[in-house]
């Protein structure tokens, strides 16, 4: 379980492909704290450590990791946002992120707005997914690349999200242009509240 509140950037360092799974070994702050077995946020995708060094770490992808979620469309060099699993004796600053990505969106437009960013993101819609809970609500939650944030402007298939400073320097967000593809996860309680309204 996760809170949406990115720790810090990973480089990947190595990219294995082994069959159908595709290793990734990343280097970032905190490696010294890590252990093997435990779960770490990469881009919003929930991955256990599976080898560690003094100096990187690895994890394993599976295939339906990789199509359906941009982990398939990573590159050596490439920086992911890394959360560690959220401790249940601390503040939840962000919202409920269990780190299971439900399909990806493309930045489809970026306006500065005097110091913050106005992110649009456009992706496929279903509408018998949507109400399942899989949709964006005016103020809502949803998680863009393991980053919590607030929606506005809810579409059908699109939604923006405003970007501090703060954020557009500490996370990847400062690497997107129009055209990049991110991961999305919708907001778990809203899954259960439609879930619970279908039984009517």
């Amino acid at each position: 379980m996760f809170s949406g509140i990115v720790e810090g950037m990973g480089k990947i360092v190595a990219i294995e492909k082994e069959l159908e799974n595709v290793h990734l070994t990343l280097s970032c702050d905190f490696v010294s704290d890590l252990k093997v077995d435990q779960s770490v946020s990469h881009n919003g995708v929930c991955l256990t450590v599976v080898k560690k060094t003094n100096s990187s770490y690895t994890v394993t992808a599976i295939q339906e990791t990789l199509l359906k979620s941009n982990l398939g469309l990573v590159n050596v060099g490439d920086q992911v946002n890394l959360e560690r699993s959220m401790m249940m004796n601390g503040r939840l600053d962000g919202h409920i992120v269990q780190g299971h990505v439900d399909q990806t969106a493309v930045c489809s437009a970026i306006k500065e707005s005097e110091g913050s960013w106005y992110f649009t993101f456009t992706y496929e819609f279903d509408r018998e997914k949507a109400l399942k809970g899989y949709m964006t609500v005016e103020k809502g939650s949803a998680t863009v690349n393991g980053v919590s944030l607030t929606v506005v402007n809810s579409q059908d298939n699109s939604f923006q999200v405003a970007i501090i400073p703060y954020t557009y320097e500490h996370t990847n967000f400062h690497a997107f242009k129009v055209g990049s593809v991110v991961n999305l996860e919708f907001d778990i309680i809203g899954k259960y509240l439609s879930r619970l309204a279908s039984y009517k």
